[in-house]
């Protein structure tokens, strides 16, 4: 996370989020270290007083040359969860992960001293990140997201499966992943000649996969579903109509 003004070590990692959610009004939920220049500084923000902006890194989860699938920004206003809100959240929070990531969840609960913010450093703080505008850069380009829009995704449904069954893939059906060459047509003479051909991305939409063409050079093609799954179950289904068509 990066705020104006205010200086993150970059050796130490103090400042990212052990946990986050996103709330029914589109705002993140975060759980960071009670010792952070993120949580020093929100402990006496109000409203839109601090300003802050959080980088995501979408990282391929299996081993492959230029790993880096996407980034994210997003930007609004930082505040500390206070009060009645802080149980709520908590819930949220533990929904979205699972319980070893939430060990300091607890002592963030804890109310304020009277004085305002906690005379003492506590290990664990929860902050709120009012969503005032995003951005995402991916493999077919940016683009801004309105926080409107951010409110209303809904999570992707193969996402908490995807790292397992993309190295499944890789592992396990090499070469019918390789045959899906043949679905690109004319591009296949020359997008498909070096190397193995690897599962990138996953998603309800379709699969990714990364091949290497005649200069060497990676290239990634996007083979659709014929509609979007909601399952691993649904899943199997459209992954075997994409390998018998390529089979054809």
């Amino acid at each position: 996370m990066t705020i104006p003004g205010i200086e993150v070590p970059d050796d130490l990692g103090m400042d990212e989020p052990a946990a986050r959610a996103v709330t029914p009004d589109g705002d993140l939920l975060l759980l960071v270290s009670g010792g952070s220049p993120a949580a020093r500084a929100a402990a006496y923000a109000q409203d839109d007083d601090l300003t802050c902006v959080m980088e995501i890194t979408d990282v391929a989860p299996v081993s492959v040359p230029q790993r880096i699938r996407g980034r994210a920004w997003v930007a609004g206003w930082l505040t500390p969860v206070r009060g009645g809100d802080r149980a709520a959240s908590a819930a949220l929070l533990a929904a979205a992960h699972p319980v070893g990531e939430l060990l300091g969840l607890g002592e963030a609960l804890q109310p304020d001293s009277a004085g305002g913010p906690r005379a003492r450093t506590a290990a664990w703080t929860l902050l709120r990140l009012e969503v005032a505008e995003a951005c995402v850069d991916d493999l077919w380009g940016a683009d801004g997201v309105e926080p409107d829009e951010f409110a209303q995704a809904t999570p992707d449904p193969m996402a908490p499966h995807e790292a397992e069954l993309l190295q499944h893939l890789h592992a396990a059906h090499s070469d019918q992943v390789r045959g899906l060459c043949a679905l690109l047509g004319e591009r296949s003479s020359v997008v498909c000649t070096r190397g193995p051909a690897i599962p990138v991305a996953l998603d309800r939409f379709g699969l990714r996969v990364r091949f290497t063409d005649d200069a060497d050079q990676p290239f990634d093609a996007r083979f659709d579903f014929p509609e979007p799954v909601r399952s691993v179950t649904e899943l199997r289904h459209a992954m075997h109509a994409l390998f018998e068509a390529a089979a054809d």
